[in-house]
């Protein structure tokens, strides 16, 4: 996305609303779900962004049926990929 393209940035609080109604969903959300979901009007503009920042930073997939939160921040897991063996 091309900085020139957007005509608002979301605010902190708005980007930690979507990510903390993505977390706690279980299921895929389309956008229009994401929207009626929360506690404000966002732009679809600016939801964009948002999903794409949250998609770059490796926490949601952003498919054709929906969004989903994948990020798992698991210490175990972390702990076993940097004491793992390649092979």
């Amino acid at each position: 996305m091309l900085e020139s393209q957007i005509i608002h940035y979301p605010n902190l609080k708005t980007v930690l609303m979507v990510e903390g109604l993505l977390k706690k969903s279980s299921v895929l959300l389309t956008r229009e779900q994401i929207k009626n979901r929360l506690n404000k009007k966002v732009m679809h503009q600016t939801l964009n962004v948002i999903l794409k920042y949250l998609e770059d930073s490796g926490k949601i997939l952003d498919g054709r049926k929906g969004v989903l939160w994948i990020y798992n921040p698991s210490h175990k897991l972390e702990k076993a990929i940097k004491e793992g063996v390649e092979v």
